[in-house]
């Protein structure tokens, strides 16, 4: 599946996409985000507080406990402000 990280998530990633293989049994968006935050310093250091990162699956704004069914693209963001 393509991975995409904005704003302080590419940042602190190092990068701001790439091709990921979810374990088998990762159902949601949140059981996703919580495997990549176990790749290593950097992804733990971009998810250390998972409840405030948005996550678009296929360019739309779902909730964390949004099955990724046939997803392509699954995409994270932090919050944003507008003004």
């Amino acid at each position: 599946m393509k991975v995409l990280y904005f704003a302080w998530l590419r940042e602190r990633i190092g990068k701001a996409e790439e091709e990921i293989t979810f374990p088998p049994g990762t159902r949601t968006a949140g059981e996703a985000m919580s495997h990549l935050a176990s790749l290593g310093e950097e992804y733990a250091y971009a998810f250390e507080n998972p409840s405030i990162i948005r996550i678009a699956l296929d360019r739309k704004h779902v909730p964390h406990d949004c099955p990724l069914g046939a997803a392509r693209e699954l995409a994270f963001f932090p919050p944003m402000t507008g003004g």
